[in-house]
């Protein structure tokens, strides 16, 4: 353990988490921590961080420092560990000040390799996620199935069963999670560090995923525990922080359940240094509206229903925004199943997206509608049920922009599928993969199948019921009646 102590330290010091002046310190801490009373020094070679703490962790079980081996006990742990070599918030977030002064990307960048090096962002978990593009109709597509967060085990979800439940933190989003040391149910968090940031005179918080889904996702969340609702000032807010960060994207789930996002609970954003399909995908259809001459407006060649706004005066698009949301707010159109609201239940909302394209503000506003029918309890604008054995989970931001983030149970049966296949193999009659019969027949026969090109194949038509995913979730389909019922809208403004 010795020559592990003086290894983390070693990291913590290279990676200046810790300076000289703590090295002392530290050590006596991981000393307590680990029941241990004397201590040599040893000169050692630095290894990955998770391999560092995957040793410490084999020990503290040995010792009984840890009940047992779970995900959940191991994270609890080895954040723990961390905690101790991670700088106090003051420290970071005067670094990140310095380091904006020079550039705003220069602090991103700082602050990105900070939250990696204290193991906030676990890069060996991230290297999993599989990702790949294929190109469609739309442009390139990205998609990833998503490894990097670990199921829980089953001893775990026990645990958190009988877990007391407690209103601190409120949810994962609010500021006292920073330092915070979790629970079964609870991530811990005493490596997280987060930015204060001001959004229209407002108190926000920049922070990165800790399961980054593209590079340098982050979330910027209110400091008040209070709900997402999309306004006039959330267009402020959203071009505030492009004005801010210019290398960064920033946008907001919708506000209404499925088709927002998972915590609809609390106020939050997300961006960073990514460029998604979308940002990419030209104008279909040109518009101009009335009063707003000076801004370009038109509808993008995109699966989903989506208004781009673009305009060197930030405050001209948040004009229009609102002015559109407002409008789409009440908007009904029974000949194309759009209804504003039934029994007094409001369905109509967006989800918008900000970034700088050279010198211009650019707001992509995407049309949402929840409403549900008997046949589709799920959503009208949903998935389909057919395509559910890809993805059936909501179509949140990252989805709508461009990025699928697929369940990781796709890796396993896309490999036993590609077997059935080359094996000639009847997949109904294979429990795991069953659910993917009807859509092997709809391709199977166009291909010329052979191993070196499976799992190819399967990526380009997971990459295809993606596609027909965000149609599903587009309020106006790519057909003439869709497209019709489209102009209806915009005439209307």
């Amino acid at each position: 353990m010795d020559k592990l102590i003086s290894e983390l330290v070693s990291y913590g010091m290279t990676n200046g988490l810790i300076e000289e002046d703590d090295k002392v310190y530290v050590i006596n801490r991981l000393l307590e921590l680990f029941g241990k009373k004397e201590f040599t020094w040893s000169d050692e070679k630095v290894r990955p961080i998770h391999l560092i703490l995957s040793d410490m962790m084999d020990y503290a079980l040995e010792q009984s420092l840890m009940e047992d081996d779970t995900i959940t006990t191991k994270d609890l742990f080895d954040t723990r560990i961390m905690g101790l070599i991670t700088p106090m918030p003051s420290h970071v977030r005067e670094n990140f000040k310095e380091h904006y002064a020079t550039s705003p990307k220069l602090a991103t960048d700082y602050y990105y390799k900070f939250s990696q090096d204290t193991n906030y962002i676990r890069r060996d978990r991230i290297e999993k996620d599989e990702k790949w593009t294929t190109d469609t109709e739309y442009g390139q597509i990205d998609i990833t199935i998503n490894l990097s967060k670990p199921e829980k085990d089953p001893r775990d979800i026990a645990k958190a069963a009988t877990t007391k439940k407690n209103d601190y933190p409120k949810c994962l989003l609010c500021e006292e999670n920073e330092g915070y040391a979790g629970h079964f149910s609870h991530p811990a968090r005493q490596n997280h560090r987060i930015i204060p940031v001001k959004l229209a005179g407002c108190d926000y918080c920049l922070q990165y995923s800790p399961y980054v889904y593209y590079n340098e996702h982050c979330i910027v969340f209110n400091k008040e525990h209070t709900p997402m609702r999309i306004d006039r000032d959330v267009f402020v807010k959203l071009l505030d922080f492009v004005k801010q960060f210019p290398h960064y994207i920033i946008g907001s789930n919708a506000d209404l359940p499925i088709v927002g996002g998972s915590i609809l609970s609390h106020d939050h954003f997300q961006g960073g240094s990514y460029t998604f399909a979308m940002a990419r995908a030209p104008y279909e259809y040109k518009f101009q509206i009335d009063g707003y001459e000076d801004v370009t407006s038109g509808i993008l060649k995109w699966p989903m229903s989506v208004i781009r706004l673009q305009s060197a005066k930030a405050e001209r698009i948040v004009e229009l925004s609102d002015y559109i949301l407002k409008a789409w707010r009440e908007y009904t159109d029974e000949k194309a199943f759009i209804f504003s609201e039934t029994n007094g239940e409001p369905h109509n909302t967006i989800t918008p997206i900000a970034r700088m394209n050279g010198n211009l503000y650019e707001m992509d506003l995407v049309l949402r509608n929840n409403i549900t029918t008997e046949e589709s309890p799920w959503g009208v604008y949903h998935p389909e049920e057919k395509l559910h054995h890809i993805k059936k989970e909501n179509i949140g931001l990252i989805e709508v922009m461009g990025l699928a983030v697929l369940p990781a149970r796709l890796k396993k049966e896309m490999l036993l599928l590609g077997e059935a296949i080359l094996d000639g193999k009847d997949i109904r009659a294979i429990d795991e993969i069953a659910k993917h019969a009807d859509w092997v027949d709809e391709w199977c026969d166009k291909y010329d199948i052979n191993a070196d090109n499976i799992n190819q194949i399967l990526k380009d038509e997971i990459a295809k019921v993606f596609v027909k995913v965000l149609e599903c979730a587009g309020v106006y389909k790519h057909t003439e009646d869709g497209i019709s019922a489209f102009k209806r809208f915009i005439a209307s403004l």
